[in-house]
C-alpha cells in the first residue's frame, strides 16, 4: 500500500515538473518583445485650431512641472467628469502658485466612440499648451495606452489617473508627499502609488465569495511571483518621477491590465524606491474589467511575467530613443 502511494506522490511530482517545464517554454516562446513605435499618425497632435504639433520625447528635459497621463477606451461618458474635476484643481493651483505648469494627455486607445472628440473639447477651452490628445490608431490595452502618452509627456514628474474619476484628483498631494518623502535625489528615482488597501474590509463585505476569492487569488500571485511590500499594484493613480518614468516605461512588456505589476516589478529589480499612499476611491459604474475573464487573464500575465524574465525571453532595457 505505501509503495502504490509512493509511486502516485512520484507521478504526481514528475507531473507537476513536467508541466512546470512546458509552462517555461510556453512562456518563453510566446513572449512579445517591448514595442515602442509609433504610427505616423500617433506622433502628433492637435492645437486648439487644428493644425497639426509633433510630440516631444521623454528624453529630452522636462519643460513642465507635471504631467497627468489619462489612458481613455470609449470614455465619452465618464471622461468629462473625471476632467472637469482634473481641470478645476489644476487651474486653481496654476492662480495659487504662478510657477506651477502642468500638461493633461489623453490617451484614446483606439475607442469606438467619441472619446477624441470630447477630450478635444478641453483643448479647445484650455489649448494645447494644457491639453494634448494622443489617439492610438488600434487598441493596445491599458499599458500599453499610459506608456505612450508617458513617453511624449514633458512633465518633471508624471501622474498616471484613469478616466473614470474612480480617484478624487486633489488626491494627488497626497502621492506627491509620498514622492518627497522618498528624497529622490541623486538620480531622481521613485515612484508613489496610490493605495486602496486600506477599503480592502470594507470592499470585502460588499463582493460576492467568489469576487473575493478572485481578489485574495490575485494579490497571492503578485506577491509570490513578481511585487513585494505593495498591498495594491492596481490603482490607476502612480507618480513617477521623470527618470523613473524613462527607466520603467523602456522595460515595459505587457500591455493589458497586469502592466501595473511588471512596471512595479521592474522598479524592484531597478532598486527604485516606492512609496504607497492610501487615497480617497469610489467605484464608478462601466468598467471595462470582465470580473472572470479579466482576472484570469491578469493571472496568466503574472505568472509569464516572472516566468519570461527567469528564462531570459524578457531583459530589462537600458532607456534609448525610439522613432
Amino acid at each position: 500500500k505505501m509503495d502504490f502511494l509512493c509511486e502516485i506522490v512520484q507521478a504526481l511530482v514528475a507531473l507537476a515538473a513536467l508541466g512546470f517545464i512546458v509552462l517555461l517554454v510556453l512562456a518563453h516562446l510566446t513572449a512579445g518583445m517591448v514595442n515602442m513605435m509609433r504610427h505616423e499618425k500617433e506622433k502628433y497632435f492637435l492645437t486648439a485650431t487644428g493644425e497639426k504639433r509633433l510630440f516631444p520625447s521623454l528624453h529630452d528635459p522636462h519643460s513642465r512641472e507635471l504631467s497627468v497621463v489619462v489612458p481613455a477606451y470609449n470614455e465619452e461618458l465618464r471622461l468629462p467628469v473625471m476632467m472637469d474635476e482634473a481641470m478645476e484643481y489644476l487651474e486653481n493651483r496654476q492662480k495659487q502658485n504662478p510657477s506651477f505648469t502642468y500638461e493633461v494627455i489623453v490617451v484614446d486607445d483606439g475607442s469606438k466612440d467619441k472619446t477624441t472628440e470630447v477630450a478635444l473639447r478641453y483643448t479647445r477651452k484650455y489649448s494645447a499648451d494644457k491639453v494634448r490628445v494622443l489617439t492610438l490608431v488600434k487598441n493596445k490595452g491599458k499599458g500599453g495606452a499610459v506608456r505612450m502618452g508617458t513617453l511624449g509627456s514633458r512633465g518633471k514628474v508624471i501622474l498616471m489617473a484613469d478616466a473614470d474619476g474612480a480617484t478624487k484628483f486633489s488626491d494627488i498631494e497626497k502621492v506627491e508627499a509620498g514622492l518627497n518623502d522618498l528624497n529622490p535625489k541623486p538620480e531622481n528615482m521613485a515612484i508613489s502609488c496610490g493605495s486602496r488597501a486600506h477599503l480592502e474590509k470594507e470592499s470585502v463585505a460588499q463582493r460576492s465569495l467568489f469576487r473575493t476569492f478572485l481578489m485574495y487569488g490575485f494579490h497571492f500571485l503578485v506577491w509570490f511571483f513578481c511585487v513585494k511590500g505593495i498591498k495594491d499594484t492596481q490603482c490607476g493613480f502612480k507618480l513617477f518621477t521623470r527618470e523613473a518614468a524613462l527607466k520603467t516605461f523602456s522595460s515595459l512588456h505587457v500591455e493589458q491590465w497586469a502592466f501595473d505589476v511588471e512596471l512595479l516589478y521592474i522598479a524592484q529589480c531597478f532598486k527604485i524606491p516606492i512609496a504607497e499612499v492610501a487615497v480617497n476611491w469610489t467605484e464608478i459604474e462601466g468598467s471595462k474589467l470582465v470580473p472572470f475573464w479579466s482576472w484570469l487573464q491578469m493571472g496568466r500575465d503574472l505568472v509569464f511575467i516572472r516566468l519570461r524574465y527567469i528564462t531570459g525571453a524578457w531583459k530589462l532595457q537600458s532607456p534609448h530613443k525610439t522613432d
